[in-house]
Protein backbone atom coordinates (compact mmCIF):
# COMPACT_ATOMS: atom_id res chain seq x y z
CA UNK A 1 0.00 0.00 0.00
CA UNK A 2 1.18 3.48 -0.86
CA UNK A 3 0.10 6.09 1.70
CA UNK A 4 0.65 9.77 1.02
CA UNK A 5 -0.12 12.68 3.28
CA UNK A 6 -0.79 15.95 1.46
CA UNK A 7 -0.65 18.93 3.76
CA UNK A 8 -0.56 22.69 3.76
CA UNK A 9 2.48 24.42 5.24
CA UNK A 10 5.94 23.43 6.34
CA UNK A 11 6.94 22.27 9.79
CA UNK A 12 9.96 24.01 11.29
CA UNK A 13 9.95 22.83 14.90
CA UNK A 14 12.44 20.03 15.58
CA UNK A 15 10.19 18.20 18.06
CA UNK A 16 7.40 17.84 15.45
CA UNK A 17 9.91 16.79 12.79
CA UNK A 18 11.37 14.19 15.16
CA UNK A 19 7.93 12.71 15.89
CA UNK A 20 7.03 12.64 12.18
CA UNK A 21 10.36 10.99 11.38
CA UNK A 22 9.85 8.34 14.06
CA UNK A 23 6.39 7.32 12.83
CA UNK A 24 7.49 7.45 9.19
CA UNK A 25 10.34 5.08 10.06
CA UNK A 26 8.00 2.72 11.94
CA UNK A 27 5.50 2.72 9.09
CA UNK A 28 8.11 1.90 6.46
CA UNK A 29 7.92 -1.81 7.34
CA UNK A 30 4.18 -1.88 6.53
CA UNK A 31 3.69 0.49 3.61
CA UNK A 32 5.31 3.10 1.43
CA UNK A 33 4.70 6.39 3.25
CA UNK A 34 5.40 9.88 1.97
CA UNK A 35 4.49 13.43 2.91
CA UNK A 36 3.93 16.23 0.38
CA UNK A 37 3.75 19.81 1.59
CA UNK A 38 2.22 22.67 -0.35
CA UNK A 39 2.79 26.32 0.48
CA UNK A 40 0.36 28.01 2.81
CA UNK A 41 -1.04 31.50 2.36
CA UNK A 42 -0.59 34.22 4.94
CA UNK A 43 -3.92 35.02 6.60
CA UNK A 44 -4.23 38.68 7.59
CA UNK A 45 -5.57 39.54 11.04
CA UNK A 46 -9.34 40.00 11.01
CA UNK A 47 -9.60 38.65 7.48
CA UNK A 48 -13.07 38.78 5.96
CA UNK A 49 -14.93 35.61 5.07
CA UNK A 50 -14.29 36.38 1.38
CA UNK A 51 -10.52 36.61 1.96
CA UNK A 52 -10.53 33.37 3.98
CA UNK A 53 -12.47 31.61 1.21
CA UNK A 54 -9.95 32.86 -1.37
CA UNK A 55 -7.02 31.66 0.77
CA UNK A 56 -8.59 28.20 1.07
CA UNK A 57 -9.21 28.19 -2.70
CA UNK A 58 -5.56 29.01 -3.48
CA UNK A 59 -4.28 26.39 -1.02
CA UNK A 60 -6.85 23.93 -2.38
CA UNK A 61 -5.62 24.43 -5.94
CA UNK A 62 -2.10 23.57 -4.78
CA UNK A 63 -3.38 20.45 -3.01
CA UNK A 64 -5.45 19.27 -5.99
CA UNK A 65 -2.42 19.55 -8.28
CA UNK A 66 -0.89 16.75 -6.17
CA UNK A 67 -3.95 14.49 -5.96
CA UNK A 68 -3.58 11.36 -8.05
CA UNK A 69 -6.47 10.46 -10.31
CA UNK A 70 -6.61 6.85 -9.12
CA UNK A 71 -5.92 7.52 -5.42
CA UNK A 72 -8.45 6.98 -2.67
CA UNK A 73 -8.65 10.44 -1.06
CA UNK A 74 -9.40 10.88 2.65
CA UNK A 75 -9.80 14.49 3.77
CA UNK A 76 -9.42 15.31 7.42
CA UNK A 77 -12.51 17.36 8.15
CA UNK A 78 -14.14 18.30 11.43
CA UNK A 79 -17.52 17.50 9.80
CA UNK A 80 -16.33 14.05 8.70
CA UNK A 81 -17.05 10.66 10.22
CA UNK A 82 -15.31 9.79 13.47
CA UNK A 83 -13.81 6.30 13.63
CA UNK A 84 -12.11 4.43 16.42
CA UNK A 85 -8.70 2.86 15.79
CA UNK A 86 -10.09 -0.56 14.86
CA UNK A 87 -12.55 1.00 12.41
CA UNK A 88 -9.76 3.03 10.80
CA UNK A 89 -7.64 -0.10 10.41
CA UNK A 90 -10.60 -1.86 8.79
CA UNK A 91 -11.12 1.11 6.47
CA UNK A 92 -7.46 1.05 5.36
CA UNK A 93 -7.65 -2.72 4.82
CA UNK A 94 -10.88 -2.47 2.80
CA UNK A 95 -9.42 0.24 0.56
CA UNK A 96 -6.51 -2.07 -0.24
CA UNK A 97 -8.73 -5.12 -0.77
CA UNK A 98 -10.91 -3.08 -3.13
CA UNK A 99 -7.85 -2.61 -5.34
CA UNK A 100 -6.83 0.93 -4.45
CA UNK A 101 -3.04 0.94 -4.21
CA UNK A 102 -2.77 4.53 -3.00
CA UNK A 103 -4.46 6.36 -0.15
CA UNK A 104 -3.93 10.11 0.01
CA UNK A 105 -4.79 11.75 3.33
CA UNK A 106 -5.26 15.52 3.09
CA UNK A 107 -4.67 17.92 5.97
CA UNK A 108 -5.68 21.54 5.40
CA UNK A 109 -4.08 24.70 6.66
CA UNK A 110 -5.21 26.89 9.53
CA UNK A 111 -8.50 27.74 7.79
CA UNK A 112 -9.31 24.19 6.75
CA UNK A 113 -9.95 22.80 3.28
CA UNK A 114 -11.66 24.42 0.31
CA UNK A 115 -14.98 23.11 -0.95
CA UNK A 116 -13.18 21.97 -4.12
CA UNK A 117 -10.84 19.72 -2.13
CA UNK A 118 -13.66 18.41 0.05
CA UNK A 119 -15.71 17.58 -3.04
CA UNK A 120 -12.80 15.44 -4.36
CA UNK A 121 -12.73 13.38 -1.16
CA UNK A 122 -13.75 9.75 -1.32
CA UNK A 123 -14.11 9.88 2.47
CA UNK A 124 -14.13 12.61 5.11
CA UNK A 125 -12.53 11.64 8.41
CA UNK A 126 -12.86 13.51 11.68
CA UNK A 127 -10.48 12.96 14.57
CA UNK A 128 -12.51 15.16 16.91
CA UNK A 129 -14.91 18.09 17.07
CA UNK A 130 -11.92 20.03 18.37
CA UNK A 131 -9.48 21.87 16.13
CA UNK A 132 -5.81 20.84 16.21
CA UNK A 133 -2.74 22.63 14.85
CA UNK A 134 -1.76 21.12 11.49
CA UNK A 135 1.68 20.18 12.87
CA UNK A 136 0.14 18.09 15.65
CA UNK A 137 -2.44 16.64 13.27
CA UNK A 138 0.33 15.16 11.12
CA UNK A 139 1.73 13.36 14.14
CA UNK A 140 -1.71 12.14 15.27
CA UNK A 141 -2.53 10.90 11.77
CA UNK A 142 0.80 9.08 11.40
CA UNK A 143 0.36 7.48 14.82
CA UNK A 144 -3.14 6.27 13.93
CA UNK A 145 -1.99 4.85 10.59
CA UNK A 146 0.82 3.05 12.42
CA UNK A 147 -1.66 1.76 15.02
CA UNK A 148 -3.90 0.58 12.18
CA UNK A 149 -1.14 -1.54 10.69
CA UNK A 150 -0.29 -2.99 14.10
CA UNK A 151 -3.97 -3.94 14.53
CA UNK A 152 -4.18 -5.43 11.02
CA UNK A 153 -1.08 -7.53 11.67
CA UNK A 154 -2.34 -8.68 15.09
CA UNK A 155 0.67 -7.07 16.76
CA UNK A 156 0.51 -5.61 20.27
CA UNK A 157 0.11 -1.89 20.75
CA UNK A 158 -0.79 0.24 23.75
CA UNK A 159 -4.50 0.73 24.25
Amino acid sequence: MNIQILCVGKIKEKYWLDAISEYTKRLSRYCKISIFEVADEKTPDKASEAIETEIKRVEGTRILQNVKQDAYVICLDIQGKALDSVELSEKISKIGVDGNGTIQFIIGGSLGLSSEVLSRADYKLSFSKMTFPHQLMRVILLEQIYRSYRILNHEPYHK
